[in-house]
């Protein structure tokens, strides 16, 4: 039978040292908030149960987690007396007498859910408290995992630790699981005999042990465990997780020519052959299907892009673009909310918006779709087939029909029926021999400004 599961998630801390107005835990990394990443690893772990204990912000926390877990309930840390007070604002959460409890910090982004699978293992194999550590050539102002006989004895803090302990490499990492039966009595044994009067989680270890009862400790990357504290440590978050994803990335067949230059975001797909080139920058709700390339200096968001088509150098999608297979997005183009048809093609310095361009249509460069009336949004659709002369103007709302053409320079604002031709500018006229005059006048005037010059 599976055994149950309760994370408590720690997110009441104030994040002063983030120097923003805005909670610690909500900052992103991969454009996902960082407590929504935990989340994500604990429901992935097995917790059915989640309970978030909260401070600053508490209403718009919750909102971005709640998404990420079914059973989700909120609790307030109404003094900040340590992290064994934190864990014990969820009293109500343990005692519902789940299985197992897993005790996470709401801004551990990288945390594995596969490492929390592991700690939760050791419950299962008998121990009362299991305690994620790593291990480290500098050790210096970590909590020390002190063993015996493969058990842990001890979490033992460095200014108290004896010079044989501050020999040990293997700390603390903040996160660990207790048995879910044994949970309130060892939180409620935790006293506040210290400097700082709080409550300290790390003396369930020793708690436990006198009680008889068995501690544990297994190992994590450092990465993992990392806690973000500061701008600084966010940046080499992101920069470790972006690390990540794109080797997962490439390990399923995507190729990227300069991978440190390219960025995802936490929902990102990309599906085999995908060439990807150097400075990309892929925000949230973009799909990219098998055989497209997206070249250099394009930015990608919520679009979802078909199989072999191509993008850039230098293109915008935005929200709601949908690219069907084959279709081509150039040089300096952008794309919002609009379809562009199979094997269609949008070379250069074009901008399509709210519209729906048909299978193998070809706009010219420069061709805008004017969408916006200063007050509402107007839909421009472009028939099959149907080429579009470069500098063009297609004023919304206005239907260009199937394998019609509209000639350069034109600016339409009204339909065109299916294979007409359309001229939407003013009648060419020549003036003979007027370009000489032209031309005389303006090198007239180019001696006079020189030589107005000389006689400064």
């Amino acid at each position: 039978m599976a055994r149950s599961c309760l994370a408590v998630v720690l997110a009441a801390g104030e994040g002063t040292r983030m120097k923003s107005r805005m909670t610690k835990v909500l900052h992103p990394v991969g454009n996902l908030p960082l407590i929504c990443h935990v989340m994500k690893a604990a429901t992935g772990a097995g917790a059915g149960t989640i309970a978030l204990v909260l401070g600053r912000d508490a209403e718009a926390v919750r909102e971005a987690a709640v998404p990420f877990g079914e059973d989700v309930a909120t609790f307030e840390q109404e003094q900040r007396l340590g992290t064994g007070n934190a864990v014990l604002a969820a009293r109500e959460a343990i005692e519902r007498g789940l299985d197992d409890i897993l005790v996470i910090f709401g801004d551990t982004p990288l945390i594995r859910e596969e490492t929390l699978s592991r700690a939760r293992a050791g419950l299962a194999d008998g121990a009362d408290v299991v305690v994620i550590g790593f291990r480290t050539d500098n050790p210096t102002g970590y909590g020390r995992l002190i063993e015996e006989g493969g058990d842990l004895i001890a979490i033992r803090e460095d200014k108290d630790a004896t010079d044989e302990e501050r020999a040990v490499t293997f700390c603390n990492g903040g996160l660990m699981a207790i048995a879910g039966d044994k949970a309130l009595p060892l939180l409620e044994a935790i006293e506040n005999n210290n400097a700082k009067g709080e409550y300290y989680l790390t003396d369930i270890v020793e708690i436990s042990r006198r009680n008889g009862g068995r501690a544990m400790a297994i190992e994590a990357p450092h990465s993992e465990l990392i806690g973000i504290d500061t701008r600084a440590g966010l940046a080499e978050a992101e920069a470790l997780w972006q690390q990540e994803r794109r080797r997962d990335l490439m390990l399923s067949g995507v190729s990227m020519t300069a991978p440190e230059t390219v960025f995802v975001s936490h929902d990102t797909v990309i599906e085999p052959d995908v060439l990807v080139e150097p400075n990309v920058m892929i925000g949230p709700g973009v799909r990219i299907g098998e055989g497209a390339t997206i070249h250099a200096f394009s930015h990608l968001e919520g679009a979802t892009i078909g199989p072999g088509c191509s993008v850039g150098p230098f293109a915008r999608l935005r929200p709601d673009a949908e690219l069907r297979d084959r279709a081509k997005v150039g040089n300096f183009c952008e794309v919002k909310k609009a379809v562009i048809g199979e094997a269609a093609k949008v070379n250069h310095l074009t901008y399509v918006g709210d519209a729906t361009v048909g299978a193998g249509a070809n706009l010219g460069a420069g061709t805008i779709t004017c969408n916006y009336d200063g007050v509402n949004k107007h839909q421009t659709t472009i028939g099959d087939g149907t080429f579009i002369g470069s500098n063009s103007a297609l004023v919304a709302p206005v239907t260009v029909g199937d394998n019609a053409y509209v000639a350069s320079g034109s600016v339409v604002t009204m339909d065109v029926p299916a294979d007409a031709l359309a001229f939407g500018r003013a009648r060419q006229v020549n003036k003979d021999g007027l370009a000489t005059v032209v031309r005389r006048r303006a090198e007239d005037e180019k001696r006079r400004r020189q030589q107005n010059r000389t006689d400064r």
